[in-house]
């Protein structure tokens, strides 16, 4: 009997052994080794302050400086709503606003320039500057960007020479934009005190190319591209052999447009060139600039390597790659936060697919990131023709991205996701730039397909870090990792996640968890929440941190750090390490050693937006402009939550404010209410394929109106007085219409909305979820029109 009762409890034990999953990693390594110097990079502007690059992060002043980088596109977006789009822009944290200029619609007719309008690079840069951004121009000559030739214009097509090439009569073409390009900006680099802090030469060069509009029904497409560069060339960013024959003449010719653009006095601390796919760029002369695009619609739909850890400063994606690794930083700029839609293909990227993807980008060893869209527009029409690259499928004038703000401006889930990481970055890629990348030896386990083993990373400088944690993976069924323990060893001591036991990572969660962070007078030994930002208030400073969905919140500190002032938290002593725990799933606050804590929910951290060292807390969207703060919201009820305690108050009449009895302590609330509309907006059907649109609202008192209408088929087109004005490929979510670009037109005009059926031999139904039941060879189905108006108001904090 006794020894049946010890063989019971061993396979007890050896079950629990099971059930419990430990990660170790070791982080006792040396230090990255950083070259300074060696570049033909940085710059100075009139204030003294200086832009630097060195082989693993850029400098400002001396210090990291970590771009964010977000792509919109000016002369894709109302020149009227520029500045609006700037603000959702800065309010999400980008700092770095990047756009491309087209040559083709600025330069239609051979020596005829357009700068106006929607065409008007100079007053978009200067609005960059207005609201203290810096600004990246992507100055081609070819762009791409899904436009017509890539950007090129149709009138280089039928010429003698071979475009991208250094024939000196391209050449010189060329040389004339980039002189209108510099008279556009002269005044606004850097160095004079601008935002202009970098350019981009060509793109992707000797890696891609688009096809050009000159093709027929059923030929093989022809591509910008000389025949010289043919066989290096694809259509979109992928993985090469790493061969490139020509690659002295590519130099030659990245070389040339840099001395090009200087010569027209385009001085700038950066210049930047797409590296992915050994395209080629200016050795040590530019910045070679990264990419990822995990549901790309030129490739076969499988899981991708963008949610593996890596040392992505070594191994950059879509290695191999042109130039020495080491000598540059890992920064990327084509990060895609959606992707468009063609007429074959229509991926859909989820949205909670973002964040684990950059926390895995920053994780591996990147000290930069940039999303290419973040911001989606609509492609200009100009005397007939359209723009968008037609001979490859994209829509006509869509060129919404499924980007984190939309092609009428629509902010989305992930904007919030984002919003929270650029936080973070904000008040600690000073910290965390220099430190290198650590991966664990179950890293080598990992394929995109295993899912079982955890995924995570540290990057660490010392004995302090970040551990990085994701559980994502594209076109694969994810499911939560029960009962983990993380062992951090640093050499003198060995950090656990959590501090005692075992935690869950539920699915599509990803994490950035401290240890050994030195805040003031207090050092977090490790913690399960996130750091979120840093407020200066009254001579002290706040700590804010975010939980992390699925996972118990615990900050850990060592037993002689003095914990008090506790609010809805308890401490816990054990093992040597003083716990803070939370009671509730409501926040929590603490001080250790004087040190201001306060943890907030996730879901209340995807709210949160920092102004002026204050934490505004609101479902609705808080932006900061010159006049003080903009509300905009699609409900006629807000509650703002603002911390530390404010007061606000209204600018102007469209809206009423009041006091709220806070249900969060340390907070106030305010009620922000306006008078509810329910625009007149009379829909009619005409046919079972084509319906009419009218609209009796002034839409003065409202910020927009969209119409969000869902339907099936293959896709709908939408037309005003017989002009389309947009168009979209259906993808298994509503298709949204702001009607605020558009409110000139229809005061009295109807919109005529037109739909088309989906046929069962379409190529894009492999990327559907859900293939309807095909009715006759075909189906649509327009199921509901929802008319939705955005409020905004001008709100001010009274300090």
């Amino acid at each position: 009997m006794k020894r049946s009762i010890i063989v019971f409890i061993g396979v007890l034990t050896s079950l629990a052994m099971q059930a419990q999953t430990s990660y170790i990693v070791n982080i006792d390594r040396p230090e990255k080794e950083i070259i300074r110097g060696h570049l033909d990079l940085g710059g100075s502007n009139s204030a003294g302050e200086e832009i630097s690059v060195n082989s693993y992060y850029i400098e400002h002043d001396g210090k990291p400086f970590f771009p964010v980088i977000g792509e919109f596109h000016f002369s894709r977006y109302p020149e009227a709503y520029w500045e609006e789009s700037i603000l959702k822009m800065k309010a999400g944290g980008i700092n770095v606003i990047a756009s491309y200029v087209f040559w083709n619609i600025h330069e239609r007719q051979q020596g005829e320039f357009d700068w106006s309008g929607d065409l008007n690079l100079r007053k978009f840069v200067e609005l960059v500057a207005k609201h203290q951004l810096y600004a990246i121009v992507r100055m081609g000559p070819f762009c791409h960007g899904e436009m017509r030739n890539g950007g090129l214009p149709d009138w280089l097509y039928g010429r003698s020479f071979e475009v991208r090439s250094n024939d000196p009569e391209y050449l010189g073409y060329v040389d004339r934009l980039y002189g209108q390009i510099a008279a556009q900006i002269k005044g606004l680099l850097y160095k004079d005190g601008g935002p202009v802090v970098g350019v981009q030469l060509e793109n992707e060069f000797q890696h891609s190319a688009a096809p050009w509009e000159f093709t027929y029904p059923g030929s093989k497409v022809e591509y910008t591209v000389a025949n010289r560069d043919a066989a290096l060339t694809h259509e979109q960013i992928t993985v090469t052999d790493g061969k490139n024959p020509w690659s002295e003449y590519g130099k030659k010719h990245m070389a040339n447009l840099k001395a090009m653009a200087k010569k027209h006095g385009i001085d700038v601390p950066l210049y930047t060139a797409t590296g992915w796919g050994n395209a080629t760029i200016v050795e040590k002369g530019s910045l070679p600039v990264t990419a990822g695009y995990a549901y790309p619609f030129w490739a076969v739909p499988s899981p991708s390597p963008f949610y593996l850890f890596k040392d992505i400063h070594k191994n950059p994606d879509y290695s191999p790659v042109s130039y020495e690794t080491d000598l540059y930083p890992s920064i990327p700029a084509e990060i895609g936060p959606g992707i468009q839609a063609k007429f074959s293909r229509r991926p859909i990227v989820p949205y909670e697919s973002l964040h684990p993807m950059m926390v895995r980008i920053i994780g591996s060893g990147s000290n930069g990131i940039g999303y290419y869209m973040y911001h989606g527009g609509s492609t200009p029409k100009f005397d007939g023709t359209f723009y968008n690259e037609e001979v490859n499928g994209i829509p006509r004038i869509n060129y919404d991205f499924q980007a984190p703000i939309g092609q009428y401006g629509q902010v989305r889930c992930h904007y919030k996701h984002l919003r929270m990481l650029h936080m973070f970055l904000e008040a600690y890629s000073d910290r965390l730039a220099p430190m290198k990348t650590v991966l664990p030896e179950t890293n080598v386990e990992i394929t995109p397909a295993n899912t079982d083993v955890l995924r995570y990373a540290v990057r660490s400088y010392g004995d302090s870090g970040f551990l990085f944690v994701i559980n994502f993976q594209d076109h694969v069924e994810v499911k939560e990792i029960k009962d983990v323990a993380i062992q951090v060893e640093t050499g003198s001591e060995t950090i656990s996640f959590p501090s005692n036991g075992t935690f869950d990572i539920p699915k599509a969660t990803s994490a950035i968890l401290p240890f050994n962070l030195t805040l003031d007078r207090a050092t977090v030994k490790s913690a399960t929440v996130q750091p979120l930002t840093v407020l200066h208030s009254d001579n002290q400073n706040y700590y804010l941190f975010s939980s992390v969905n699925g996972m118990e919140p615990e900050l850990n500190f060592s037993t002689e750090v003095r914990i008090s002032e506790l609010k809805n938290a308890s401490v816990r002593v054990a093992g040597g390490i003083k716990s803070v725990q939370a009671k509730s799933a409501a926040p929590f606050t603490f001080t250790a050693n004087g040190v201001n804590f306060l943890i907030i929910p996730e879901d209340m951290a995807m709210n949160a937006t920092k102004i002026d060292d204050k934490l505004f807390i609101s479902d609705a969207l808080i932006l900061e402009d010159s006049n003080g703060l903009q509300l905009i919201s699609r409900s006629a009820e807000n509650i703002v939550h603002v911390f530390p305690e404010g007061e606000i108050k209204l600018t102007d009449s469209s809206a009423s404010v009041a006091e709220e009895k806070s249900q969060v302590a340390g907070f106030q609330a305010y009620s922000v209410k306006f008078e509810k509309l329910e625009p007149e907006v009379i829909i009619e059907k005409i046919t079972s394929q084509k319906y009419t649109l009218e609209v009796n609202t002034n839409m003065a008192k409202l910020n927009d109106v969209f119409i969000h209408i869902d339907y099936v088929g293959d896709r709908g087109l939408a037309f005003i007085n017989g002009g389309m004005i947009t168009d979209h490929f259906y993808q298994e979510r509503k298709w949204e219409i702001g009607l605020k670009s558009f409110t000139s037109q229809l005061k009295n005009n109807k919109m005529v909305l037109i739909f088309h059926p989906m046929y069962p031999d379409y190529p894009y139904l492999k990327d559907l979820k859900s293939i309807p039941e095909f009715v006759d060879g075909k189906y649509l189905k327009v199921n509901d029109f929802e008319i939705i108006p955005e409020y905004k108001a001008g709100i001010a904090l009274i300090q």
